[in-house]
């Protein structure tokens, strides 16, 4: 018996129903707050109560996905809600690789395979006093773009941190990432890759809905001057684009120069979904400036399959069913050790 089993956030909908259409037992770890909203759902076949996520990584649920032989699904929130060390102790079989995680989490370790990965990548800034033109500041892992701000100089780095910290959104003893911020056409390159059939696939690209920066930018400037709230870049939302078809050829190269750096800089690699993150500006230059190692929740936008995948897939192929497909062929080929951490 196979089940997949994901936590209740995030993509979890898309991640279970893709399981269910490939007739795999599903399993939710839901926080007891969201229960109502999961009952909803008939192809959740069990839902496993608990009050925090961090309950995972205690015996009595451990030993229920290992009775039911799950397969975690990880996405944005397990990275939110754990470290590095709690995610790599979690003794249910991942799928993906739970090593690269920690690159996700670490902005330094990120930007490191970024370069590695011969992405276009914009200058981090190592000190606000360093601050000589706009920057954004990220905290470290998977926020959501909540608590990061630009900042044009020194001063006004240390005013908007203050400020975010008075309010409670960051702390003073936080970590924050500078890095000059990338202007342009917003994309989110959402990518599969196989390491049975060792073959990278193009899923589809996003746009983020932020909240409030969009809001912000509604007001005429006049007004703008006017307020000194510190504008969120918090995700609320995601939208598809559709790419000119003269920037796949660069689309797939960035994915599989990313796969090979990742199979050099952090074994096995990296296995599953992934998505490389930025802009395009006038001359249609890309600029990555993030990257996520597991599935994103842009791929909720194409449940029923993306254009990019009605070119490879004849049927409706969510990222949720394709990870499922994928975990079916590694068990009919006795090779989940090659898609599991």
């Amino acid at each position: 018996m196979t089940a997949i089993a994901t936590l209740g956030s995030h993509c979890a909908l898309q991640v279970l129903k893709g399981a269910k259409d490939e007739g795999l037992k599903t399993i939710l770890v839901c926080e007891k707050k969201r229960e109502r909203l999961y009952r909803r759902f008939s192809f959740i076949d069990e839902i496993f109560l608990v009050d925090t996520f961090a309950e995972i990584l205690e015996q009595k649920c451990q030993s229920t996905l290992q009775q039911n032989g799950a397969i975690l699904v990880p996405h944005g929130t397990l990275i939110a809600q754990m470290n590095s060390e709690q995610i790599e102790s979690i003794k249910t079989p991942i799928f993906g690789n739970k090593w690269i995680l920690r690159w996700e989490s670490d902005r330094i370790m990120k930007e490191k395979l970024m370069h590695e990965a011969k992405l276009p990548v914009p200058k981090a800034v190592a000190n606000p006093r360093d601050i000589d033109k706009l920057v954004i500041v990220k905290r470290q892992g998977a926020a959501g773009g909540k608590g990061y701000f630009l900042a044009a100089n020194e001063e006004d780095y240390h005013v908007k941190r203050n400020k975010l910290i008075s309010q409670g959104v960051i702390t003073k003893e936080e970590s924050l990432y500078i890095q000059e911020y990338a202007s342009g056409v917003l994309a989110y390159l959402q990518f599969f890759y196989s390491p049975i059939k060792d073959e990278l696939e193009f899923f589809g690209a996003d746009q983020r809905h932020e909240s409030d920066i969009e809001g912000l930018a509604r007001i005429p400037s006049k007004e703008q001057i006017k307020t000194d709230k510190v504008p969120s870049f918090n995700v609320i939302g995601n939208s598809p684009i559709v790419l000119r078809e003269s920037l796949l050829d660069e689309v797939y190269t960035m994915g599989d120069n990313f796969v090979d750096a990742a199979k050099r800089m952090v074994a096995p690699g990296m296995n599953g979904p992934f998505c490389i993150e930025g802009v395009y500006d006038e001359n249609a230059k890309f600029t990555a400036f993030e990257f996520s190692a597991r599935i994103v929740a842009g791929t909720n936008i194409y449940m029923d399959g993306s254009p990019y995948y009605s070119l490879l897939f004849n049927e409706s192929m969510s990222m949720g069913k394709r990870i499922a497909r994928e975990i079916k062929i590694a068990k009919e080929l006795k090779q989940l050790d090659k898609i599991t951490t």
